[in-house]
């Protein structure tokens, strides 16, 4: 059987017993040279039991044993084969010895060759056994020894002070090489002048202050040993580690009316200092919650309404400061608004529906990049689109606002919004554009009212009582993008609780509800305006009564900031994103019960309308709330 089986596995491999010089056969015709060089092979598949790793030039005679006398208790064949294909290594004998413990010669076998100095790759070529294999190294021949001690060297490494000194500590890297042939055995190496030797294997560092010397030298497996070196150096010690953050503080200059709020303008002045040591590295600022800045002085915000700037410092030690806060109130000056053609304060730059990533940042004519990139409004064709923000970001890349990456994602996102394609030429329509004109267009049913304000936005009132509904009468809207600001404006440290209701029936003489504004809420769709950590379960960008958003997940912000709400209803699907993040999607399928459960509430059955109107809510006189820019764009 076993023969059978090495049979196969010979025609297989293409293997065959050789001498050194090419022919069948184990028994070479010359005499034996003196030089006797054995390999033995047992029954571990990964190494043979024993192998020469020296040898010197000349003739020597290759004896290689697998048998059961060297442990081959399995039968399993080995061979011994030297490469002859990588030219890393001598390639000029032809050996490949096939031993089997039951072949004709029990397993032993021999062969004649002549060795060059240099080095010979061997291994075993038995199929899944390749890693039986190591190398022979052969020096010069007629007696020549290796007698050469190896070659050594050291290098010193850290971080080092004028002085030249290491600060802290410093790491010793230690090599060797031997041009005797025979191959480095150990590094070896000694701290001081009476330190013990002790073997190299990682580089030494050396972290007490003071002077030091390291001694080394090197072994190669002939038994040179190189002379003795050394290298010396000084560790100082490392200053006081830097783990204490910037102070920081911020005052707020201007012209002050009555109530304490900044006419035209404000102006913030940020300062930080480092009692740690290393340094005030930087200063940043975000004005409104939007991204950190680099703060280079300072920051004058001239835009009416409630701000709020956060700041931090930063140190050359990497310490952070946490973020603090200076809110304060503009009011309309002599300084004109903005030349702004749309609000947009979401955070990163997005171009119809493709967030660029890129900081949506205040530019040099105060308004912000998105802003000025005017996606919402109306392009017949999406070549003069793409044309206005090409010169958008020209202008913005020469201004240093963004760079050339920027620059290039805002332009990519200008061609991936399809704007100004076939069925994509119509942009969003104003419904309530700050106007007294468009603010007459809608309507207040049930209780609470609202009043506009100088900056074009409307708040609710704290004075007129009761829960109620601002509405747009003039139509209805099938599938739409709703786009609007809502701020949180309820006094103290409470949070307002309002709502946007879309898609309600028409709200006068409904025959199943007398009530107007519960017409919007017991057959429309409320999306909920709700940052508060207590109270109601449902919190912003919930649908109220069917789908639920937690605080986690609704993208809270700071009380007093402007969020940006779209609202996009397609068929029975609504999607929710504020400040251009998706918060909440929703199928108004039938057969969904209002939770927590009212006896009279149809359900989703009773709100399944393909087109309806669209409201604002005012909850009561505390749950103060402003909205402004309210653009619709039907889908």
């Amino acid at each position: 059987m076993w023969a059978a089986l090495l049979a196969g596995l010979l025609m297989m491999l293409g293997l065959q017993a050789t001498s050194a010089s090419g022919q069948p056969g184990t028994e070479a015709k010359a005499a034996a040279a003196d030089q006797v060089l054995t390999w033995t092979a047992g029954n571990d598949i990964t190494k043979y039991t024993s192998a020469p790793e020296t040898a010197v030039a000349g003739p020597a005679t290759i004896v290689f044993e697998n048998s059961e006398a060297t442990g081959n208790t399995t039968g399993m064949p080995h061979t011994l084969t030297f490469v002859t294909s990588d030219p890393e290594y001598n390639q000029d004998v032809q050996l490949n010895i096939l031993a089997n413990p039951f072949d004709d010669q029990g397993g032993k076998h021999t062969a004649e060759v002549t060795l060059t100095p240099g080095r010979y790759l061997y291994h075993c070529t038995i199929p899944g056994h390749g890693e039986m294999k190591g190398v022979l190294v052969v020096t010069e021949g007629s007696g020549g020894e290796d007698t050469t001690a190896p070659a050594t060297s050291a290098e010193v490494g850290g971080v080092q002070n004028a002085d030249g000194a290491y600060v802290g500590s410093a790491t010793v890297t230690l090599a060797a090489t031997d041009e005797g042939g025979s191959g480095v055995e150990r590094i070896e190496y000694a701290i001081g002048a009476d330190g013990a030797w002790q073997p190299y294997t990682t580089p030494v560092v050396v972290d007490q202050v003071g002077e030091h010397t390291v001694r080394y030298r090197a072994t190669d497996k002939a038994g040179n040993v190189a002379a003795e070196k050394n290298v010396s150096f000084t560790v100082v010690a490392a200053p006081p580690q830097d783990t204490v953050p910037p102070v920081t503080g911020a005052t707020v200059e201007g012209t002050k009316d009555s109530d304490g709020a900044y006419v035209g303008s404000a102006k913030v002045t940020v300062s930080a200092t480092d009692e740690g040591g290393s340094g005030v590295a930087g200063i940043e600022y975000s004005l409104d919650a939007g991204p950190y800045l680099a703060y280079t002085g300072p920051v004058v915000v001239d835009r009416v309404g409630r701000h709020t700037v956060s700041y931090r410092a930063s140190d050359k030690a990497g310490n952070t400061s946490a973020p603090l806060t200076v809110s304060f109130t503009v009011v309309s000056g002599q300084v004109p608004p903005p030349p702004c053609p749309e609000y947009d304060e979401r955070l990163t730059v997005i171009v119809g529906t493709v967030d660029t990533g890129v900081p949506n940042r205040v530019t040099n004519n105060r308004c912000r990049i998105n802003e000025l990139i005017e996606d919402e409004k109306d392009w017949s064709s999406q070549q003069l689109f793409l044309k206005h923000v090409r010169e958008v970001t020209d202008a913005l890349l020469d201004e240093g606002v963004v760079d050339r990456r920027e620059y290039r994602a805002i332009n990519k996102a200008a061609r991936q919004s399809k704007i100004g394609v076939p069925g994509q030429t119509e942009g969003y329509r104003a419904i309530l554009d700050g106007s007294q004109e468009s603010f007459a267009k809608w309507q207040q049913v049930g209780g609470g009212s609202f009043a506009l304000n100088e900056d074009g936005s409307i708040t609710s009132s704290t004075s007129t009582p009761g829960m109620g509904m601002l509405w747009f009468p003039e139509r209805k809207y099938g599938d739409f993008s709703l786009k609007l600001q809502w701020r949180d404006d309820a006094p103290g440290t409470a949070n307002t609780n309002g709502g946007v209701f879309v898609r309600f029936p028409q709200v006068h003489d409904h025959p199943e509800e007398s009530r107007p504004e519960w017409v919007a809420i017991k057959y429309g769709h409320e999306v909920q305006v709700f940052d508060s950590p207590t109270g109601d379960m449902y919190k912003s960008g919930s649908i109220y009564g069917f789908d639920r958003v937690g605080l986690a997940g609704a993208g809270v912000t700071e009380k007093g900031t402007w969020n940006d709400y779209e609202i996009r209803v397609v068929d029975q699907h609504y999607s929710i994103y504020r400040n251009g993040v998706l918060i909440n999607e929703f199928d108004n399928t039938g057969g969904q019960d209002f939770y927590p459960p009212r006896s009279d509430d149809p359900g989703t059955d009773g709100r399944r309308y393909a087109s309806g109107y669209i409201g604002l809510q005012v909850h009561g006189t505390t749950d103060v709330v402003s909205y402004r820019d309210v653009r619709i764009r039907e889908l």
